[in-house]
C-alpha cells in the first residue's frame, strides 16, 4: 500500500539523516571533499534503495556512455528531491549550485555545507551570478563537475520542462567545459513536497555533450533537447 510504504520510507529517511549528518560533519575535518562525497553517496544509495523497497520506485539510466571523462556542466530539469540525490551519486567529484537558503535547513543544511556547494543569493541575482560563474569556473578547472537546475525551481511534471537560464551556457563558455544535458521524469513518482510516493520507473536519460562559443545558443540546445526528450519519457 502506498501509504504504509511511504510511512516506512519517510521514517528511515528522517531518522537516518541524524547519524549521516554527524558523520559528515566529523569527517569534514579529516578527509577531502571528494572522499566526503563518496561517504554521502553511500547514504544516498541506501535512501534510494529504501525508496525502491518500500515504495516501488525503480529507475533506469540511459546514455551513461555520453558522460565525459573530464569535468562538465551537468544540466537537468528539476521536479523534486530524487534527481537532487541521484545525480550526486553519478558525478563524483562534483559541486552543486543551490539557493543559499538550503544551508540553513537543520541537519541537512549542515551536511550540505560540508560538501562546499556554490550558493546563489536570490535577493541579489546579478552580483550573486557573477560570483557563481567565477567559483564554478574554478571548480571545473580543479576537476569538479558542476550540477545545476537552470529552470530555477522545481516544476510540476505535468507542465513539462520550463525555459533554462543562460547561466549554464555562460559557465560552459567561460570555463571551456561542455554542458551535459540530462532529462528525467522523477516527479511522477517522488512528487515535490508530497508525503505519498507512487510506484513506477524513473527514466533518466543523458544526452550528448554540448559545446560552443555562444552561451544562449548552447543553453537553448540543452533546453530543446531536454524538452523534446521529456515528451518521450513522460
Amino acid at each position: 500500500m502506498p501509504l504504509i510504504g511511504s510511512i516506512l520510507f519517510n521514517t528511515y529517511f528522517y531518522l537516518s539523516l541524524v547519524p549521516i549528518t554527524l558523520i559528515i560533519v566529523f569527517l569534514y575535518f579529516f578527509i577531502s571533499t571528494k572522499n566526503l562525497q563518496y561517504v554521502g553517496s553511500l547514504w544516498i544509495k541506501t535512501v534510494l534503495y529504501t525508496l525502491r523497497m518500500f515504495c516501488g520506485v525503480r529507475w533506469s539510466v540511459e546514455g551513461v556512455e555520453n558522460i565525459p571523462k573530464s569535468p562538465c556542466v551537468v544540466v537537468s530539469n528539476h521536479q523534486g528531491q530524487w534527481e537532487s540525490f541521484f545525480l550526486q551519486t553519478l558525478f563524483i567529484p562534483s559541486t552543486s549550485i543551490i539557493k543559499k537558503e538550503l544551508l540553513y535547513i537543520p541537519l541537512f543544511g549542515w551536511a550540505l555545507r560540508c560538501m562546499k556547494p556554490i550558493t546563489l543569493n536570490r535577493l541579489n541575482k546579478i552580483s550573486s551570478l557573477k560570483k557563481v560563474i567565477q567559483k564554478g569556473v574554478l571548480k571545473l578547472e580543479s576537476g569538479f563537475s558542476i550540477i545545476l537546475f537552470p529552470e530555477g525551481t522545481r516544476n510540476n511534471p505535468e507542465k513539462g520542462v520550463q525555459p533554462y537560464a543562460a547561466s549554464c551556457g555562460l559557465l560552459s563558455v567561460k570555463s571551456g567545459f561542455p554542458i551535459l544535458p540530462i532529462c528525467h521524469n522523477s516527479g511522477k513518482y517522488w512528487k515535490n513536497k508530497k508525503f505519498i510516493k507512487s510506484s513506477g520507473e524513473v527514466i533518466l536519460r543523458i544526452g550528448n555533450p554540448i559545446s560552443g562559443n555562444n552561451p544562449k545558443i548552447i543553453t537553448n540546445k540543452a533546453y530543446n533537447w531536454t524538452k523534446e526528450t521529456y515528451k518521450k519519457i513522460y
